[in-house]
């Protein structure tokens, strides 16, 4: 199959690289000349474990390229992917669909005869319907079938997750679009990968419904440790617990300081105004929202107890240093969007607190992002004179520190787990106060 996708950002790069490595020859175009130029010469703009290799591997094959020529990459393909952003509208919470439509209106100049138009985007309900409008609008005469394919990919994960994935949905009700897409997934035929055919109207909902009820899980064990903090409970045997029933599953059952990402934040966002549109409010959903964005900056105010200072105003705090190990939303990304590292360095820093910070790939964004953050090189080098370290983010790089090497560096030895790494026991055995997430 001749697959052309266009958006070169984590989806597309991800899914191109994959559908190459299956034998399917794939074009990835972007307007990004100078991104166009890194790839052509191996060098990626994300971080996601492998991708590097799985790229060079196939563009050293033939079987991928990358080019901005959108209209040469659309002419002879089989499928056509759009791959690309679909951020929070400013000002109102919409899902911005401004270059999906662009992408569309490309496409459609382009089309010379019958093709599959797949949105891999996450998109509100709906917007295939307007996609083939626009389609239909310039090429009235040219049989162009408009699918839905939503991704279901992890950051860090995500090769793993494209080829080896839980369901492939796919929205069409086209004989033609049903037949190109069994041949675009063949290769998962042997590892048994269920295919769920869907309208498209109820695929494109399936995406947002996922990934609020993952935020819904998160979100609920959250506000279950806080109890347990209130009731001297632990959090974790809860979790165990409750996961151990089948009908409830283990994952996203982790205490944290809230989730983040590219995903969740802007896909919750993006579903309440759909429902708001169609006069069916969500009311679970819209509490998740709120008790998440309250979190973060709570785990901000977490640490600022952990400090000596009292609850109202960081009193207590200024003048003292933190480090924060861990700033990217989850380990195995260099992905920093709406993390909770943002608030929690931005609610130290408005007490006073001086934020030294080290993460193994996310010190770029994050400096760009939080201009009074002091960048450091290791775990070590940001414990230096820190009256507080705090695990933000999970990374195995800070699940096995040397506890008497880090205390030599600070000024106070006092370790705020966010994430429950360790065990309460072995960390104050070592001479540390230990504050964690609900235990």
């Amino acid at each position: 199959m001749r697959i052309t996708m266009i958006g070169s950002g984590y989806v597309g790069l991800v899914s191109g690289a994959c559908f190459s490595d299956f034998g399917h020859e794939v074009v990835c175009v972007d307007k990004d000349e100078a991104k166009i130029a890194a790839l052509t010469a191996g060098r990626m703009p994300i971080y996601e474990p492998g991708l590097d290799q799985l790229v060079a591997a196939n563009v050293a094959a033939g079987r991928l390229t990358f080019t901005t020529d959108l209209a040469a990459a659309v002419d002879l393909a089989d499928a056509i992917f759009i791959a690309v952003g679909t951020p929070s509208r400013r000002g109102d919470g919409h899902a911005d669909l401004t270059y999906v439509f662009a992408a569309a209106r490309e496409i459609a100049a382009a089309l010379t005869g019958p093709v599959v138009v797949v949105t891999k985007s996450t998109v509100p309900v709906g917007t295939g319907d307007r996609v083939e409008a626009v389609l239909r609008e310039c090429q009235p005469d040219v049989h162009a079938a408009v699918v839905s394919n939503p991704e279901f990919l992890r950051e860090g994960a995500a090769i793993g997750d494209f080829k080896r994935p839980d369901r492939i949905v796919i929205g069409t009700d086209d004989p033609f679009a049903r037949e190109v897409m069994r041949a675009v997934y063949r290769p998962l035929f042997l590892n048994e990968s269920p295919i769920l055919f869907t309208s498209r109207r109820t695929s494109e909902l399936t995406k947002y419904a996922a990934n609020a009820f993952l935020a819904t899980k998160i979100t609920f064990i959250n506000e279950i440790a806080d109890l347990c903090e209130a009731v001297g409970a632990d959090v974790q045997d809860v979790s165990r617990g409750i996961g151990l029933d089948n009908r409830i599953g283990r994952k996203f059952l982790h205490a944290g300081p809230g989730y983040g990402g590219s995903c969740f934040p802007k896909d919750t966002l993006a579903l309440l105004k759909t429902a708001e549109d169609f006069q069916s409010p969500m009311h679970i959903v819209e509490a998740v929202v709120k008790v998440n964005e309250s979190r973060k900056r709570a785990m901000g105010r977490k640490v600022l107890r952990a400090l000596g200072a009292n609850d109202t105003g960081g009193e207590g705090a200024r003048g003292k240093t933190v480090a924060l190990l861990g700033l990217t939303f989850k380990p195995n990304t260099d992905d920093m969007r709406d993390a909770p590292a943002i608030a929690i360095a931005t609610t130290l820093a408005d007490a006073g607190v001086t934020v030294r910070a080290y993460d193994p790939e996310g010190m770029a964004a994050a400096t760009a992002m939080l201009p009074g953050l002091i960048a450091t090189h290791d775990a070590y080098d940001a414990a230096t004179g820190a009256d507080a370290v705090v695990i933000v983010t999970e990374w195995d790089a800070f699940r096995a520190l040397d506890f008497q090497r880090l205390a030599a560096t600070m000024t106070a030895p006092v370790l705020v787990d966010l994430r429950n790494v360790y065990r309460r026991q072995a960390v104050e055995a070592a001479g540390f106060t230990y504050i964690a997430v609900g235990c």
